[in-house]
């Protein structure tokens, strides 16, 4: 119903229960009086019924949407009605010089009651016999605190939610057996798989945003011992940086059953080096280039320099950025190609740059085990330019964005990622810049992973291929990877190599189950199949060499490790020597190298 029409009834309707309040109020005293004889009722009619819409106008009681009332507005209408009896009172002072006390007071009462009533009616009559749609599916919200009930009241608010509330289950006890918005706490999260096969539920809402990663993987264990399909509110962190509301309901995430508890940054420390400073990412269009740039925004510094060599990709962050932010960074998006060595330092020296992020790899390992030579000229010398280009122009800070995989390196592309950190290493021990690596594991949902392809696979009806059963990896999501890799910078002294405390490793197998599941299929209906282990692949991932561990944690989940450096020359003929080596010879030389121990090297060398 419009506006326009809604007044005109609620005046109308108004000012029917304010003449039956107060004449119900004077008749229930008086039972035997004729009481529209009495001229003083009229009177003091009259005056309430003014009273009130006048009251009713400014408490906005016609503008409320009164299917959503609640406590609010049952306040508003209190006040309406109390404000209307004490003038009524007055003006029977006035007249009478007597105020009927006892009259006023049933007036009071009835007119709150009736008033509250027929608004109340409206909200019950739209949630219980309106809003109800057969085609809705019945909902289980797994927790009954203040986010649950926030999502039950959305749910029950909004008619185009193919969602409705049927019952909560929580683990506190006192809460058991409450009634929430006519909503029931029915049993504990380990009751769920019978409630639903009780209840009929078709659908699970997990509504505890403080949850940690393994608190959502206890609860989906239980909810995937049903068929209902499970979805989950975002949690405490998202909803804190404001990137969402409570009311964004979306499918439970693989990230949310294997990413680990976020990192919690030393923000003062970050905001020292990035506010109102200039900031160069190199790979910013790629998954942890475009990631670190967005975080790094947060710190509002002066000038951002997006640096890739894809242009599609650059535009993107750089139209994403620009609109989020344009107005309070200076947003620069570079075209360069870090083998370019003229065009790196032209770029360092244009704009010195007080922190680099040197993002920009090939990363996949197959691939770069059939381009070897490709990974030496990206990994190798493109690093060799960024940092020695940050090395001329005093940059104050340079973060190595490095991998698992150059930890005993089987392969080239960790191989020649080792051989970055080996450079950084001994530019460390010379230079004024603060140069650091970052090492972390697979990162959940990037370009070219693991998690995507199976996502394709799942679509196409299977198989989901698994290169072997016992294949481990740790892994982490991309805003976690870029945060470690922001307080790394941070903390950096010159020379360190960073590693995020990654709990347990998971196996690649147990993955593709989740996914199959929260994709709603059984391993029956989508097939897993061992492909082999590819070129270069190793079952198990490492961290830090044996030598390089240190247990004793510089920030709290941040490890450190004095990974082995080599004397500059010796490092820098070893470069050089790899233009010179063909493909297949490429390979076992790479690896040969990053895998032997300092001293060792110059028989490599001489060789």
């Amino acid at each position: 119903m419009d506006y326009k029409k809604r007044i005109p009834l609620l005046v109308l309707l108004d000012s029917s229960i304010v003449l039956v309040a107060i004449f119900i109020g004077y008749f229930i005293l008086n039972p035997f009086i004729k009481v529209y004889t009495i001229p003083f009722l009229w009177i003091s009619s009259i005056t309430l019924l003014l009273c009130h819409h006048l009251f009713a106008t400014i408490y906005r009681l016609y503008q409320k949407a009164w299917e959503y009332a609640s406590v609010g507005e049952l306040l508003a209408i209190v006040k309406a009605v109390t404000f209307s009896i004490l003038v009524t009172g007055i003006v029977q002072i006035l007249f009478y010089h007597h105020i009927y006390i006892r009259v006023l007071a049933i007036t009071w009462m009835m007119h709150v009651i009736l008033i509250g009533g027929s608004r109340f009616s409206w909200r019950v009559l739209r949630d219980r016999y309106i809003s109800p749609n057969p085609d809705k599916k019945r909902t289980l919200i797994v927790g009954a605190g203040a986010a649950g009930t926030m999502v039950v009241r959305q749910l029950l608010k909004h008619s185009t939610s193919d969602l409705y509330p049927i019952a909560f289950v929580d683990d506190d006890p006192k809460k058991y057996k409450l009634q929430i918005y006519g909503l029931l706490v029915q049993g504990t999260i380990k009751e769920i798989p019978q409630l639903v096969e009780q209840l009929k539920i078709e659908n699970i809402v997990i509504a505890i945003p403080s949850l940690k990663k393994n608190e959502i993987k206890r609860i989906y264990e239980e909810c995937a011992k049903t068929k209902a399909k499970t979805k989950i509110i975002p949690l405490l962190e998202d909803l804190m940086t404001g990137k969402v509301s409570v009311n964004q309901i979306r499918d439970v995430q693989v990230e949310d059953l294997l990413g680990r508890d976020p990192v919690e940054l030393d923000m003062s420390s970050i905001s020292e080096k990035l506010t109102g400073k200039t900031i160069l990412v190199t790979g910013a269009g790629g998954s942890i280039g475009s990631e670190i740039c967005r975080q790094v925004c947060s710190f509002v510094p002066k000038r951002l320099l997006l640096l890739g060599h894809g242009e599609n990709s650059i535009y993107t962050i750089d139209m994403e950025l620009r609109k989020k932010y344009g107005e309070s960074i200076e947003i620069i998006p570079i075209i360069a190609d870090v083998q370019d060595r003229v065009r790196i330092f032209n770029v360092v020296e244009e704009f010195k740059p007080d922190v680099v992020y040197h993002a920009a790899a090939h990363k996949h390992v197959p691939l770069m085990e059939y381009n070897p030579m490709e990974a030496v000229k990206n990994n190798i010398f493109g690093t060799k330019n960024v940092a020695e280009a940050a090395d001329t122009f005093g940059v104050k800070n340079f973060v190595l964005v490095s991998t698992d995989k150059a930890v005993n390196p089987p392969n080239v592309m960790g191989a020649t990622k080792r051989f970055a950190e080996m450079i950084i290493q001994n530019l460390a021990k010379e230079s004024k810049t603060n140069f650091v690596a970052v090492r972390f594991g697979n990162v959940l949902g990037s370009r070219g992973s693991v998690i995507p392809l199976f996502k394709k696979q799942i679509m196409a009806g299977g198989p989901v291929t698994v290169t072997h059963p016992d294949m481990t990896r740790y892994f982490m999501t991309i805003p976690e990877a870029s945060r470690l890799v922001i307080q790394a910078g941070a903390l950096a002294h010159g020379g360190e190599v960073f590693v995020l405390d990654m709990g347990e490793p998971v196996k690649i197998v147990d993955l593709a189950r989740n996914l199959i599941t929260l994709s709603g299929y059984t391993e029956e209906e989508i097939e897993i199949k061992f492909s082999g282990i590819r070129p270069g692949e190793k079952l198990y991932e490492e961290l830090l060499n044996d030598n390089e561990v240190q247990k004793k944690q510089v920030f709290p989940k941040i490890h450190i490790g004095k990974a082995e450096p080599m004397d500059r020359n010796e490092l820098f003929a070893l470069i050089e020597m790899l233009l010179q080596k063909e493909s297949v010879e490429l390979k076992e030389i790479i690896i040969s190298i990053a895998n032997t121990k300092f001293g060792e090297k110059e028989r490599l060398l001489s060789s």
